[in-house]
């Protein structure tokens, strides 16, 4: 499983002897049968050509305006099984593909360096399962932050990693994002239970499970979280969850070394909620 994963990550990238700046229109680029089957398969209202869009998906809050590398199209897909499709369809046409989720990423792995298609995940916005006695849920890669904890509000829990930004919870995956509470509730990493997602030929694997502790086989869910979109698209992610704090404070010092405040870190209590940050 791991070879075949490996293996499909090394031939995602069929374009070896492809400029990296565009200098030919989309349609050169991209085939008229594939954006046909596109059309075919979302409708022609989930594509868009127009510049407005592909500009605003070649870029992320990493990547300053007009510096971007734009894809050549941009496709809104709804659903995992949409995702394995187009993703069939781009190594059937060696076609980059390019995963988007809200763009509040810092990292550029959006710029679509050669081009390509990009698969907007933002519609898929479904929380599709809540287990509040086991403290876990299961959503869709669009659904964001805020979405998912306004979700939750009745049930007593929420999801803690706030990387800042109301990030969509795929990309958090994808990125392995952390933020201001990772002391106390970890990242991104110690958070997913299991993924779903979708390989560079269009396979889906389901990776994880909902048991706390596992040991069978290799760890996937693991080494797909932080991959950036190099390895897959993820689509789906199980997520633990924690209960609501009862009250929430918060204070700002100011230290005059990292040493000092090293020494703060240690006397106070290991289990607070602590950020030390370095100007």
């Amino acid at each position: 499983m791991l070879k075949n994963l490996l293996t499909l990550c090394s031939a995602k990238l069929p374009y070896k002897n492809v400029h990296p700046f565009h200098t030919t229109s989309a349609s050169q680029r991209l085939s008229s049968d594939l954006l046909d089957s596109v059309k075919r398969l979302v409708g022609p209202d989930r594509l868009s050509l127009a510049n407005a869009v592909c500009e605003s998906h070649g870029r992320d809050e990493g990547i300053d305006y007009g510096s971007g590398h734009p894809p050549d199209a941009v496709v809104f897909a709804n659903s995992t099984e949409e995702v394995s499709e187009l993703a069939k369809l781009c190594t059937q046409h060696r076609v980059p593909i390019v995963p988007y989720g809200t763009g509040t990423s810092l990292e550029g792995h959006v710029a679509a360096l050669h081009g390509g298609l990009c698969v907007d995940l933002s519609g898929m916005k479904d929380v599709l399962e809540v287990n509040a006695e086991d403290a876990d849920c299961r959503v869709q890669a669009g659904v964001t932050r805020k979405q998912l904890n306004t979700h939750l509000r009745d049930t007593g829990l929420f999801f803690p990693v706030d990387p800042g930004a109301d990030a969509s919870l795929g990309g958090m995956a994808a990125t392995r994002a952390s933020g201001t509470n990772a002391v106390r509730y970890g990242t991104m990493r110690e958070n997913v239970l299991g993924l779903t997602a979708v390989l560079a030929d269009g396979r889906v694997v389901r990776t994880g499970t909902r048991a706390r502790k596992s040991s069978a086989g290799y760890d996937l869910t693991h080494l797909l979280v932080g991959s950036e979109g190099t390895l897959g698209i993820i689509t789906e992610v199980s997520l633990r969850l924690y209960g609501q704090p009862e009250a929430v404070s918060s204070a700002v010092c100011t230290f005059d070394s990292m040493q000092a405040s090293g020494l703060v870190r240690r006397r106070t209590n290991r289990s607070a909620a602590a950020e030390c940050a370095r100007d």
